[in-house]
């Protein structure tokens, strides 16, 4: 029997909805800078001062969710990186970096995510938190020798309370396949993964374009 879209669970869902993105994510804008050692520290910094809003709202409203059926499983304040990326920023002096246009779309849309049931939240964590636990952490190797970035800066991408990322992981996606059943709509999720990945994008493009203007 062939399969349907819910044939199959969400974790594997949102796997193949966003592959392509997660493709173009890792290739292009920003990630292309870095991984090519063209990226520069204000760049960098750049780049941390347009995804912490979004970082921001997702956390606010996981929190605003936490008695959710389905969304309260994501609120865990171990995997929160707003602080986290706030000293690293802080560390590379980009406080007073502008917020693109395409940071604030970013958050706004994370922001109406949280309305109603929140569903959509499980989308940008799924594509937020997951991202940092896994490609996220060649990050710290990566910048360490591109743009000679220290421990002070570096911080987003350490889980002091996570013991174990690779089982914290299989957790994760356990849960998201757990709250497939507790949601009304999983569609929701998926679409909002999808949408997270192209306003991840539209960031980082915006953030290169700057980036390499300003070399």
């Amino acid at each position: 029997m062939p399969d349907t879209p819910h044939a199959y669970g969400l974790p594997a869902q949102l796997r193949a909805a966003t592959h392509r993105l997660h493709v173009q994510a890792e290739r292009t804008g920003m990630m292309a800078r870095i991984f090519h050692k063209q990226a520069t520290r204000p760049g960098y910094a750049l780049l941390l001062r347009n995804l912490l809003p979004a970082y921001q709202a997702l956390e606010a409203g996981l929190e605003q969710h936490r008695h959710t059926p389905g969304v309260g499983r994501f609120a865990r304040p171990e995997a929160y990186r707003a602080a986290t990326l706030l000293a690293d920023l802080e560390a590379l002096g980009g406080n007073a970096l502008p917020l693109l246009p395409s940071g604030q779309l970013y958050a706004d849309c994370v922001t109406r995510a949280a309305q109603g049931d929140g569903a959509g939240l499980i989308g940008h964590t799924y594509t937020r938190t997951l991202g940092d636990l896994s490609g996220g952490q060649i990050m710290p190797r990566l910048l360490s020798k591109s743009l000679d970035l220290g421990e002070a800066e570096l911080g987003f991408y350490r889980f002091a309370a996570i013991e174990d990322i690779a089982l914290y992981k299989a957790g994760y996606h356990a849960d998201i396949e757990q709250a497939e059943a507790e949601i009304t709509n999983a569609a929701v999720v998926i679409e909002a993964a999808v949408l997270a990945f192209e306003m991840n994008i539209a960031v980082s493009d915006a953030v290169a374009a700057w980036d390499a203007g300003a070399v």
